[in-house]
């Protein structure tokens, strides 16, 4: 695998760094600027909707630049919102950092999938983009602990300076491994309306939705965890970030593994992955009785859910082939709608009464659906393609020769 994967790899360490480190810094964040948590829980929601709106935004509007460019330039808008967010004297200030930490979220993402996948060999596609994600998730082993230790030491602020020189490195990283040839590999210059009018086919959007559905079911339950874990399984709070440590490292091996299977049959892993997904967070009622079981059930649950990420990426970049940085990007900002989604679903099931691990069975129900928004692209994908065949096996039989013409 070329060594430019490092840098994005890096890029995303740092991403998934900010992303979650807010959570962890809520009690101390809200008590410094004088505000409730739940006021200072506007912090997390600013930085996704960031990511929603500059996903597909900064992918179309860039379009026609060097990809290694915009790629320097995301990091370099993310090192600044992440600055801005340690110095922001006030809660408001602080909102528009993290909404400005958020934009170039799924856009490097996105871009950065397409870069990764055009250094290596297709046979490796999938492969690729699992080991630029492979940041992502380290990041929960490492770089948010990490941060989170800073923040509650050093201050809050302290944390997002650090996360800020990350930024910086992966600045470093990017302008030395990233080939400067690469300059010229660009998306077709079709302009934005041409761009975006490649999110208008119908196998486009069932893949989005697919990604929205599989990884609401994560979020349902993994928004969720910490009542979980200390109610159900019983215990101590204390233990809770070593336990999602765990979650990381189920991510990582599930990451790696999804996208070397991906590489060799990529709907068969989705399948697989949706389906061991819903198996896992069946089961959460059973095995958060013990202590054991539970620590297992976190790990599956990161490894059955990450699976799918490569695939899932790799599938919304074939079906609009002619935007991939667009449509790649587009994804980021569909995993951001089903960590909202997901989460808001699993809480109107605790909401309901129905027990701390019922988040857990509702995001089972949103992974059949997710298998089963699979299943429609596909019976798509095999119509779309029939009368392709249709006509090839005509132009073979005697007497059929206008299905023959038309072919040709």
């Amino acid at each position: 695998m070329p060594l430019a994967l490092l840098a994005l790899a890096v890029g995303a360490f740092g991403i998934g760094t900010t992303e979650f480190v807010m959570m962890g810094l809520l009690p101390d964040v809200a008590d410094d600027l004088h505000t409730s948590i739940p006021s200072a829980g506007h912090l997390v929601s600013a930085y996704a909707l960031g990511v929603v709106i500059g996903a597909p935004l900064l992918a179309a509007v860039t379009a026609r630049m060097s990809r290694r460019t915009v790629l320097i330039g995301l990091m370099v808008l993310f090192v600044v919102g992440n600055t801005l967010s340690a110095f922001a004297p006030d809660q408001h200030t602080l909102l528009a950092a993290r909404f400005l930490s958020g934009l170039p979220h799924g856009a490097f993402f996105g871009v950065g999938a397409v870069v990764a996948t055009g250094l290596v060999a297709p046979e490796r596609r999938a492969r690729s983009v699992s080991l630029m994600f492979l940041g992502l998730t380290i990041a929960n082993i490492a770089g948010v602990p990490a941060a989170t230790l800073v923040g509650q030491h050093l201050g809050w602020r302290a944390a997002f300076l650090g996360v800020g020189a990350i930024g910086l490195v992966a600045i470093a990283a990017l302008a030395l491994l990233i080939p400067r040839d690469r300059d010229r590999d660009r998306a077709p210059a079709t302009g934005l309306r041409g761009e975006l009018a490649a999110l208008r086919s119908l196998p486009v959007w069932l893949a989005l939705g697919t990604t929205v559905a599989g990884f609401g079911a994560l979020f349902a339950a993994y928004s969720y965890i910490t009542p979980m874990l200390t109610d159900a399984a019983g215990y101590a709070a204390g233990s809770v970030t070593v336990l999602l440590a765990l979650f990381g490292v189920g991510a990582t091996i599930g990451n790696l593994v999804g996208g070397r299977l991906a590489d060799h049959a990529m709907r068969s892993t989705l399948f697989g992955g949706l389906t061991s997904l819903a198996v896992v967070l069946a089961l959460f009622p059973v095995l958060m009785r013990a202590e054991w079981s539970a620590a297992l059930a976190v790990v599956l649950l990161g490894a059955a859910a990450f699976v799918t990420g490569s695939p899932l990426q790799l599938m919304v970049m074939e079906k609009a082939a002619s935007a991939p940085s667009l449509a790649s990007s587009a994804n980021q900002a569909a995993f951001n709608l089903a960590n909202a989604g997901g989460a808001w679903i699993g809480g109107l099931a605790l909401a309901a009464g129905f027990g701390a691990t019922s988040p857990a069975l509702a995001g089972a129900v949103l992974a059949v659906l997710g298998l089963a928004v699979a299943a429609t692209a596909t019976i798509v994908d095999r119509r779309r393609a029939l009368p392709g065949r249709e006509r090839l096996v005509a132009a073979h039989v005697p007497g059929r020769r206008e299905p023959a013409r038309q072919s040709g």
